[in-house]
């Protein structure tokens, strides 16, 4: 047998697979874009038409990012918007988004997934939920980004259809009605959601908000992804606002509106959710709702809150890991935002509440579940698709640190991917981005950041 990828001589494989296995020396077998074998120093390799060596690294699969607002990288660290409550961010902000095209929307994309790709992310969804009219088909362009670099993605179409005048926070330019907006969504999926096995592009319905769409555009939204098979998204529980924004509104708590409009179901993963009690968290897990944990913008813009990490997994919920958009955390780093999980369930449980382990599991396993591709991304299983990280643990951070890959792998650092691989192939080598666009697009990336950030 001859396998068209190698991936060998690793300190250690954490495999995420079923019974946790972690193999010393261990060896990862790639072919037709899947995991074809899996072994340690004592089990025959196959022949490969290609070997990336792992030596001194811990191999793991892909990080998988459940949360993201891509396109606001376009707007890192504004500085009227900073150390500001999450709704005076976003009306800050909404007039610059409304500057966003197909340019805009295919640069910022590709800058930000080849970030994610740095860092060791190999799957990604994105939030893009202003639609400024005119802008063209700013998901078709992410996505030809995408496939340009070699990443797996999700995009969710993102909808707003309440303005200001309508009690809503964004300006008449970026709302959409609702009929509008579900027929670009069923568009968007006949076009580019496929449901296959190691599919690279899935779409999913992400209506931003309960504060910024009506209720009939959620119960509509929510009929359409059963009809259309396909995942809802939303932001749910973000920020104490949205609770008192919901009892004037809807005369409820958010997450009660949120199963009013048919969302509680395991179709639907939600971001952020930093706010619910102890009976919302147990009706979460109940239905199999998946929470993005975005633990760096929670901490920036969420109110202050720390989301409750360890009641939601107890309870059932799949939690997975979240960067959220450039313009609230301002950077694309899912260590970072893995590291940043780590020392808050440290914070809220003390020095047992929450390990390294734990942390890979909600970045692969848990996101993977969020997406519902439990079992085929987030584990390095044959059958699994080929994705996986070879993070480096050498040099000065890694000095002594000698008894354990995956907690010096955390605990150490800052690491980056040295070989980050998508489907068998890599986007990463030696550190590098494999495609050699980079500073080309930077410089486009800079053009079109300088155009939004004039219209402030």
């Amino acid at each position: 047998m001859t396998v068209e990828l190698l991936v060998d001589g690793a300190e250690l494989v954490a495999t995420l697979d079923a019974e946790d296995r972690e193999i010393s020396g261990g060896w990862v077998a790639v072919d037709g874009g899947l995991v074809a074998a899996v072994g340690g120093p004592g089990d025959e390799r196959p022949r490969a038409e290609r070997v990336l060596r792992a030596d001194g690294c811990l191999v793991t699969p892909g990080l998988v990012n459940t949360h993201h607002h891509i396109y606001q990288n376009l707007t890192r660290a504004h500085r009227p918007s900073v150390n500001t409550s999450l709704f005076t961010w976003l009306t800050t902000l909404y007039p610059l988004w409304a500057g966003l095209d197909e340019e805009a929307a295919y640069v910022s994309a590709w800058v930000g997934l080849a970030e994610l790709a740095l860092g060791g992310c190999t799957t990604t969804t994105d939030h893009l939920y202003v639609h400024p009219r005119h802008g063209g088909d700013l998901i078709s362009a992410e996505i030809a980004a995408a496939q340009e670099l070699g990443m797996r993605f999700h995009p969710t179409r993102g909808s707003m259809s309440l303005s200001e005048k309508d009690g809503g926070l964004p300006p008449d330019s970026v709302v959409q009605d609702d009929d509008e907006i579900l027929a670009d969504s069923e568009r968007l999926v006949a076009r580019h959601h496929d449901p296959s096995w190691g599919a690279m592009v899935r779409i999913a319905l992400a209506p931003c908000s309960p504060f910024s769409v009506s209720a009939d555009l959620m119960r509509r939204t929510a009929e359409l992804a059963e009809r259309l098979d396909v995942r809802l998204h939303t932001h749910l529980a973000e920020d104490p606002d949205e609770d008192r924004f919901a009892a004037q509104t809807f005369g409820r708590r958010t997450i009660d509106q949120f199963e009013e409009v048919g969302w509680l179901s395991d179709r639907s993963w939600v971001a952020h959710c930093i706010y619910p009690n102890d009976d919302e968290v147990r009706r979460l897990g109940a239905a199999g709702v998946g929470v993005a944990h975005c633990p760096s913008s929670n901490m920036l813009i969420g109110g202050g809150g720390l989301a409750p990490v360890a009641e939601l997994r107890a309870a059932g919920v799949p939690v997975g890991l979240g960067c959220d958009g450039s313009a609230s955390t301002d950077h694309a780093s899912l260590w970072l935002e893995a590291r940043t999980a780590l020392l808050l369930g440290h914070q809220r449980k003390g020095p047992t509440g929450m390990t390294a382990r734990d942390v890979l599991d909600i970045a692969t396993r848990g996101s993977a579940a969020c997406l519902g591709r439990a079992g085929e991304i987030g584990t390095l299983t044959p059958g699994a698709v080929g994705d996986l990280v070879c993070w480096p643990l050498t040099g000065i951070a890694f000095a002594g640190a000698l008894t354990d890959p995956v907690e010096a792998w955390l605990r150490c650092g800052p690491v980056a991917a040295r070989h980050t691989v998508v489907a068998g192939r890599p986007v990463v080598e030696d550190a590098v981005l494999v495609h050699p666009g980079l500073e080309e697009m930077l410089r486009r990336h800079q053009t079109v950041a300088r155009r939004l950030q004039r219209l402030a």
